[in-house]
């Protein structure tokens, strides 16, 4: 991805918030901190902790990245509870 793409992502994000699709595929804005559930072990958690956002991030790979415990940590290790 150039430069210009990654700065037009970024331009409509914010690192204290996230849009999701519910299950009634409604889009809802979840501001920072929300909880997040630990669904594949990684570093030091273990599976089925509850840990709080306290930012999202995208990552140079234009992957999603929680902010958690001021470490990185991509989103597919997590779900989110709402």
């Amino acid at each position: 991805m150039d430069v210009n793409a990654y700065g037009f992502l970024l331009k409509y994000s914010s690192p204290f918030s996230i849009l999701v699709v519910t299950r009634e595929d409604r889009i809802m804005e979840l501001k920072c901190p929300f909880k997040v559930e630990v669904i594949k072990n990684v570093k030091n958690m273990m599976l089925s902790q509850v840990k709080e956002v306290a930012q999202v991030k995208l990552s140079t790979n234009n992957k999603l990245v929680y902010i958690i415990e001021d470490k990185p940590y991509f989103y597919y290790y997590f779900s989110i509870l709402v």
